[in-house]
């Protein structure tokens, strides 16, 4: 199969789809490999690294798009990118379709088979090529919230672990998944008192049991999330509806009654975000405030570590890519299931459940086109 590896071209996005290790992989099996030029220079791995793994070097992005079969990517098709697609062209990346009409109907236009990072699943009801990202997304989520709290960044000029007779700052993580549970290890290690809300009363017990009481673990609702965020200065919206929109967890409302300069970090931008005054934001410009609270919510997080973002990507997405390149499409998800459940559009049609209930469209069977 002919694979291209396009360069990412997001606002301040310096991953790169594959690595030249995960190339080699691929040029082993026989396969052809296009990488735009530069597409991973400024992360270290540069044009020669390619060469040496077998991959052929295109300067022009459209002459990749034209020629290769699939399209393997970090973020979202940009307008110009879904321009480049084609009918019968297979795409793999991160789609997060739920919060993105535009994108979505782009995709549908184009006739191509796209199929997400985020909606594949694993026999132990994970999430396996969004793990990584949000493994990486949740550490980050306090170093940029520890950053926030700063008074030249608009924060109350809190240290997240205080000092010896000042208390360390209150964190409050919502959700106790990926993301939640790498929030929580990074903000214990910097010495915050850090409290998880969830709905799920085993997986409390699995993070009680993992910090040893290191972190408080309450359950999400309403009034309790209320008391927790009055009292917070970082709040991180760790939540995720596979495939689906963001819930609202956090109101305007809610928001009036949280302290002067602290500071919320929405993980769950990607799907719409989980605070209703939330809004995208660029690692150019980050942060926004609305009613005195401190805003994060940068759309591509991991893109401000992009080494390590593909290293951990490439790791977890290439026995699938390998599967796709070796079998085609259509047998690689007729023989793996999980991989099936990634598949959100198929020529026109929507294929993912939770995209048509979040968009309005009609929601085809994936099971109907693989056979």
């Amino acid at each position: 199969m002919l694979i291209g590896i396009p360069k990412e071209i997001k606002n301040q996005e310096y991953r790169v789809g594959m690595t030249p290790g995960g190339v080699a992989e691929l040029t082993h099996r026989g396969h052809q490999v296009l990488v735009q030029q530069d597409a991973g220079s400024a992360i270290g791995f540069n044009d020669l690294n390619y060469q040496a793994a077998g991959a052929e070097i295109v300067s022009d992005v459209q002459t990749l798009f034209n020629r290769a079969e699939l399209i393997v990517k970090v973020k979202e098709p940009q307008a110009e990118e879904i321009q480049r697609l084609r009918s019968g062209q297979v795409l793999f990346t991160y789609l997060h379709l739920a919060p993105d009409p535009n994108q979505t109907l782009g995709l549908i236009n184009s006739g191509c088979t796209a199929i997400a990072y985020e909606t594949v699943t694993d026999d132990h009801g994970g999430l396996p090529l969004l793990a990584p990202m949000s493994e990486v997304a949740g550490r980050l989520s306090v170093q940029a919230g520890a950053r926030c709290l700063e008074k030249s960044m608009g924060g109350c000029g809190v240290l997240l672990g205080g000092v010896p007779g000042v208390e360390p700052a209150h964190v409050t993580i919502i959700g106790g998944g990926v993301v939640g549970e790498n929030a929580a290890r990074m903000a214990i290690g910097l010495g915050a008192e850090v409290t998880i809300l969830d709905r799920s009363i085993p997986k409390m017990r699995e993070l009680d049991a993992r910090f040893q009481g290191q972190c408080k673990t309450l359950f999400s609702t309403k009034e309790s999330l209320l008391a927790c965020i009055r009292r917070s200065d970082l709040v991180i919206g760790a939540v995720l509806v596979p495939g689906a929109a963001a819930p609202k967890l956090i109101t305007r409302q809610m928001l009036k009654q949280m302290m002067p300069g602290s500071v919320l970090v929405d993980v769950a931008i990607d799907q719409g975000g989980c605070f209703e005054t939330s809004r995208a934001t660029t690692h150019d410009n980050p942060v926004y405030t609305e009613e005195g609270i401190v805003h994060y919510c940068v759309a591509n997080m991991p893109g401000a570590v992009a080494r390590t973002s593909t290293l951990a990507l490439t790791n977890a997405t290439l026995p699938f890519v390998l599967a796709l390149a070796d079998k085609g499409w259509q047998h690689a998800l007729k023989d793996d299931k999980h991989l099936m459940n990634g598949l959100n559009i198929h020529a026109g049609q929507v294929t993912n459940q939770a995209v048509t209930q979040s968009l309005g469209y009609a929601y085809i069977n994936p099971t109907k086109i693989v056979g």
